[in-house]
């Protein structure tokens, strides 16, 4: 067995309250085996000053779009998808989706994350970088039937279902995978319930956008005669192995179905104000027990993938949307960037208990805007940023030391990313 101790700062335990403790963990088997006061460990990763907690997880995002970060702004999500960001999409190439996961790996890595959701195109090389950069993924390849023939369309479902069935367990385990329909409303009804059903049948849970817009409510409503998540529990898409993005535009009903079918729901405040979505009512989920995580989506309509960042909108908006300033307070929201996010996901992550994966994010708090600590908890939902992060560990190993990636090499990516970018741009106009 080879081992780890993390040493020398304070611990964020899974109630939330923070000790002066050292964490021990197995690098072999990526479990951490103790925490407290111990003099083990073959090798020490030193953590004075700072605040060790579980690592972040981006829960819904779509990696490869850190190509279009800044490609296109300032519009409602229609336009925006159907203008700029689909015929742009049409143009990528499987090296344009490896360079700029890549790319996100990297910020994410810099910013404490340790587990991601994607849904996008290409999901094989999106797995293989995964596989380099040593973080935790559920990847889906996302499914869109709308302007295809009946071919066409049934081969999109046909190529997320195969990739979910081949690629489930890579990476030594750390790739899990999903079904991904797009949305209710961008893929075909009978396609949805027919491709649902081989999933079930293969263990394979779904991943999907759901009420992020009224735009995207309406319709179903005037079709069906329900609402869409009362619609995609006819379907069979709502069990406690899946989760939805957005959920912004749920009422009471669909709050109480995701509750009684456990059905988590991915967050995305900064994406959803920027499109002008919406507020979903984060309250009252958590109040009604469904499990809320927190995603920062894509890059073109966030623009960054700091999930500190979406910590913090998660807890404000939540406020406005209640109108009630303890609404989604500090705990709530660092628990849905951390077990909430590893609850959706499927990942024995998210506490810092021994058992648990070893996926830790250890947090600098000797610098002036983290000056004085009154609450340790407060300002990781307040005033903490990613570039905070000290240290990042993923299953053990360590993927960042005192701010040097250890797995990937940052400037090649950025310059190949970069690259990738303006080529993609020009094919695109």
């Amino acid at each position: 067995m080879n081992t780890l101790r993390v040493a020398g700062g304070r611990v964020l335990r899974p109630d939330f309250s923070v000790a002066r403790a050292d964490v021990l963990l197995d690098q072999d088997a990526g479990e951490i085996l103790d925490v407290g006061d111990m003099d083990a460990g073959d090798e020490t990763l030193d953590a004075a000053g700072c605040l060790v907690m579980p690592g972040l997880v981006n829960a819904h995002t779509h990696a490869a779009m850190t190509l279009l970060r800044g490609y296109a702004d300032d519009k409602p999500l229609e336009s925006w998808l159907q203008e700029d960001i689909w015929p742009a999409e049409a143009e990528l190439t499987a090296e344009d989706v490896r360079a700029g996961t890549e790319l996100a790996l990297v910020e994410m890595i810099r910013g404490g994350v340790t587990a991601f959701a994607d849904m996008y195109f290409e999901e094989p090389t999106v797995a293989d970088a995964v596989a380099e950069a040593g973080v935790r993924a559920r990847l889906g390849h996302g499914v869109v039937t709308v302007g295809k023939d009946d071919d066409a369309a049934r081969a999109d479902n046909e190529e997320s279902l195969a990739f979910a069935r081949e690629y489930d367990g890579y990476a030594d385990g750390r790739v899990k995978t999903v079904y991904a329909p797009h949305s209710l409303t961008t893929v075909d009804d009978d396609l949805l319930a027919e491709f649902t059903a081989e999933a079930r049948e293969a263990g394979v849970p779904l991943h999907f956008h759901a009420n992020e817009t009224q735009g995207e409510v309406d319709p179903i409503v005037d079709a069906e005669g329900e609402r869409p998540l009362a619609h995609a529990d006819g379907l069979g898409l709502l069990t406690g192995d899946d989760f939805l993005a957005h959920g912004v535009h749920v009422d009471d009903e669909e709050i109480d179905i995701l509750a009684e079918r456990g059905t988590a729901v991915v967050h995305c405040p900064a994406s959803n104000m920027k499109l002008a979505s919406g507020m979903a009512p984060v309250q009252r989920m958590r109040e009604a027990g469904v499990t809320v995580a927190l995603g920062t989506d894509g890059a073109a309509s966030n623009n960054d993938l700091d999930v500190f960042d979406e910590l913090r909108d998660a807890a404000m908006l939540g406020k406005l949307a209640a109108d009630d300033a303890a609404a989604v307070p500090a705990e709530a929201a660092v628990e849905m960037a951390t077990a909430g996010g590893a609850d959706a996901l499927g990942f024995d992550s998210g506490r810092i208990e021994a058992g648990a994966n070893a996926d830790l994010a250890v947090v600098d708090f000797d610098v002036p805007h983290l000056t004085p600590v009154h609450d340790h908890v407060s300002h990781l939902a307040y005033a903490v940023r990613g570039s905070d992060v000290r240290h990042t560990v993923c299953d053990g190993r360590v993927l960042m030391e005192d701010r040097d990636l250890v797995t990937l090499d940052e400037g090649e990516i950025r310059g190949r990313a970069a690259d990738r970018a303006a080529d993609l741009a020009e094919r695109a106009d």
